[in-house]
């Protein structure tokens, strides 16, 4: 099993001139503990289950490019990024050059997008949800198709592209691994049969008893589309707060220990988990970094069924 970091707060001490050393001590932090991956989310405005929308909030492929100055080795994604907010071809340019300069640790993190609020109050427009979700398709085309070289006009129902031509190509062969966030079974985990690389679910809103149900929804749609169901990673993401046991976190979470999180991600493990991606309200504590590398050194022998 993989573990990953997910950082979706900056609003603090000091903000916004402490964010840049904050974030990247964080990211330095992870990299050491031997996390394999690193996500922040493509939001513009917090969002509600974390705080109010006027806390701070970083572009994600800005931080993300400033997370791959500060590493060598972690890979690097959005969790996710809505498919309204950045045109196709301009996306997979995007997602190309991270590619390029983080030399070759970029993920494209993608969904249907879902947030109207910051759509509306920064006049992105917000189409119905059939509408996203066919701009989700068609987006996921643009990129396989530039990613593969191949800059013949493409013209889909929402975009026309003359010429997508994409130079330099990502270093990661064939293209940069996709993800797609949700578990839409009629839709989003189709999506994830035909096109990506990885599904992410959430563990809080799922369990280990939900997680397998959509794991075989996603199982019957790889065989409606001729696809191994194997080669898809399926990930979680999960609220994880390491620290010593009956303590509580400054934001009054109880701390959990790293046998009681094994235990936790083992479960996980056995309903077909391959890699959890941990939102941690400590993340800027330097101390809680040797027991992520605890963790990480005893969950990497975990292996989901059928891998």
């Amino acid at each position: 099993m993989r573990l990953g970091l997910q950082v979706s707060y900056f609003s603090w001490p000091g903000a916004p001139a402490s964010i840049g050393p904050t974030f990247g001590r964080i990211v330095r932090d992870a990299e050491g503990a031997g996390l394999s991956s690193l996500w922040v989310m493509d939001h513009f405005f917090q969002i509600s289950m974390i705080g109010p929308p006027d806390l701070d909030m970083l572009e994600g492929y800005t931080a993300l490019a400033f997370a791959a100055g500060q590493t060598t080795r972690i890979e690097l994604g959005t969790l996710v990024t809505g498919v309204t907010y950045r045109h196709p071809g301009l996306l997979a340019k995007t997602v190309t050059t991270l590619d390029v300069l983080s030399g070759g640790r970029a993920w494209l993190g993608i969904g249907a997008a879902w947030n109207e609020e910051e759509h509306r109050g920064l006049g992105v427009p917000y189409p119905s949800t059939g509408e996203r979700f066919e701009r989700l398709e068609e987006t996921l085309q643009i990129c396989l198709q530039m990613w593969a070289g191949d800059d013949r006009a493409y013209e889909g129902k929402h975009h026309l592209l003359e010429r997508p031509l994409n130079v330099p190509q990502s270093l990661r062969r064939p293209h940069p691994p996709i993800l797609i966030g949700g578990g839409g079974e009629k839709k989003t985990l189709r999506l994830v049969a035909q096109y990506a690389d990885a599904c992410n679910l959430f563990d809080n809103g799922l369990g280990p008893a939900g997680i397998p149900r959509k794991l075989d929804v996603l199982r019957r749609h790889c065989e409606d589309v001729g696809r191994d169901y194997a080669d898809i990673e399926k990930t979680v993401l999960a609220r994880v707060t390491l620290g010593p046991k009956g303590g509580t976190s400054p934001s009054g979470e109880p701390f959990a220990s790293v046998d009681e999180t094994v235990e936790r991600f083992g479960r996980l493990s056995e309903a077909g988990v391959d890699t959890v991606l941990m939102g941690m309200s400590n993340d800027t504590d330097e101390a809680v970094y040797p027991q992520v590398a605890e963790l990480v050194r005893q969950v990497e022998p975990l292996q989901a069924p059928g891998r």
